[in-house]
Parts: C-alpha cells; sequence; structure tokens
C-alpha cells in the first residue's frame, strides 16, 4: 500500500468518525471537485475557451464545496453569491496580474527537464497560469465566506434584540478574526510548499535581483497574494449580504430549518 492510499484511508475514515453523515458528503465533496478538476483540464486540452471553462468549473467546484456542507439553506445561499461576486473579482485581478508580471510560460530553471522537447503544444499559456491562480483561491474564498455568513446568522439568533447597527460592528470584529488566521494560513502553506525552491536559490547562490525576479518564485506569491485578496473581498461581500438581507427582513432570515438533519 503507498503512502497516497494510506493517506486517503485515514483521511476517509476520520472524516466518518468525527463527522458521520457530514463528513461522508465532505469526502463526496473532494472526490466531486477532483473530478472536475481534471474534466476542466481535459476541456482546456480539448481546444475549449480557457475563460469559459474556467468560469464553469470554478462556479460548480463552488457549487459543491458550499452545498455539501451542513448549514441553514439561507447561509449556504448567502455564502455561494458572495462566493461568486469574489470570483468574478479575482478572475479579473488574475488576468491583470498576469498581462502586468509576464507570469506564464516556462523558466529558466525548467530548461534542463524541457532540454530536447517541443515547446509548440497549442496551448495559451497564459490562460493556463490564470486558471492556476484562481483555482488556488477558490478554497479560501469559500472558507471565508462560509465563516463570516455562519457566525453572523449564529449572532443574530443568540442577540433577539440586535440592531443593525450592532450587527454591523459584529461583523467587523468576527471578519477581523477570520481574516488574520485565514491570511496566516495562505501565507504559510506558500511558504512550506516552496522551501525546496528556496533552498535552491539560496544554494545556486542566486542575487538578491535574481531572487525577487525569479517566475517561479513570483508565479507563487502572486497566487498567494490573489488567495489574500480573495478572503478580503469575501468578508466584505458576505457581511454586506447579510447585512442587507437583516435589514430587509430582520429576524425572519433566521426561519429556515437546516438542510441536513441528522
Amino acid at each position: 500500500m503507498n503512502a497516497i492510499l494510506l493517506l486517503i484511508i485515514l483521511l476517509f475514515l476520520s472524516l466518518f468518525w468525527i463527522g458521520k453523515k457530514q463528513g461522508m458528503l465532505t469526502f463526496l465533496g473532494l472526490f466531486l471537485n477532483c473530478f472536475l478538476l481534471f474534466l476542466l483540464i481535459t476541456l482546456v486540452n480539448w481546444g475549449f475557451s480557457p475563460l469559459v471553462v474556467l468560469v464553469v468549473m470554478s462556479v460548480l467546484i463552488l457549487s459543491v464545496a458550499i452545498f455539501l456542507s451542513t448549514g441553514r439553506s439561507r447561509v449556504l445561499t448567502i455564502t455561494w453569491q458572495s462566493a461568486i461576486v469574489v470570483l468574478g473579482f479575482i478572475i479579473c485581478l488574475a488576468y491583470l496580474a498576469e498581462y502586468l508580471g509576464y507570469l506564464q510560460g516556462y523558466t529558466l530553471e525548467n530548461s534542463d527537464e524541457l532540454e530536447g522537447l517541443s515547446m509548440a503544444v497549442g496551448i495559451d499559456f497564459s490562460n493556463l497560469a490564470v486558471i492556476v491562480m484562481v483555482i488556488s483561491a477558490l478554497g479560501a474564498i469559500a472558507e471565508a465566506a462560509m465563516a463570516v455568513t455562519a457566525d453572523l446568522f449564529e449572532v443574530v439568533e443568540r442577540t433577539p434584540e440586535i440592531s443593525l447597527k450592532n450587527l454591523k460592528k459584529q461583523g467587523q470584529v468576527i471578519g477581523s478574526q477570520i481574516l488574520g488566521t485565514a491570511i496566516n494560513t495562505l501565507f504559510f502553506g506558500m511558504l512550506g510548499a516552496n522551501i525546496p525552491l528556496f533552498v535552491w536559490f539560496f544554494r545556486l547562490h542566486y542575487s538578491l535581483a535574481e531572487f525577487l525576479n525569479a517566475k517561479l518564485l513570483i508565479f507563487e506569491v502572486v497566487t498567494m497574494l490573489l488567495g489574500m485578496l480573495g478572503i478580503l473581498a469575501a468578508i466584505l461581500v458576505a457581511n454586506y449580504l447579510v447585512e442587507h438581507a437583516f435589514a430587509k427582513e430582520g429576524r425572519e432570515i433566521l426561519n429556515e430549518s437546516d438542510i441536513y438533519v441528522d
């Protein structure tokens, strides 16, 4: 039994032990999203429009990640709406970052592996760079939007006399708490994944200018920054949508039963 299969089995058993039915739905969501990623790669390889494929697959990935979670249907709906709005924002930023940073294509560090191979693969690598940046940010966007929305609904439920003004203050507090931990998660994820790259740069005695301008590193940093901006935007949009719904409906927004009932 190889390490990957062993870890998958351990993950499945842990999800079942801790989450029971919801754990199984989470595992199913991971499987479905893996399938959607392979489908995205296949469709782009077949020549479909990368932008259209990216938008459709991103919406499907967000839908699976959000609607296979437990919670009030209204919470899930507002979370999904927030994530879709932020998705459009991140796609625009990703195209702008790729255009300004020339992040597409292979780097000098890839030259040995690619020596003797044809570069005429018939795919625009600028589109692939945008796809990577956007897909990498989806999980963080969905998590931030869900956390803010669910917490604000809890505040409304536990505070019967809360006013819109106080709800906005609570939203700012909750958003600032989530923002710090989520951004640190992205930062250390990027840092940990690229430690071998940093060691390589130092061992090869890269100058500071070469280090700061290395395309491999810059691409990772831009991807991380887009994820951070996505988290910030998701918090702001989710706060706004919950506050807007509360202003129109008051505590009636709580008149929803959980989607999944054990």
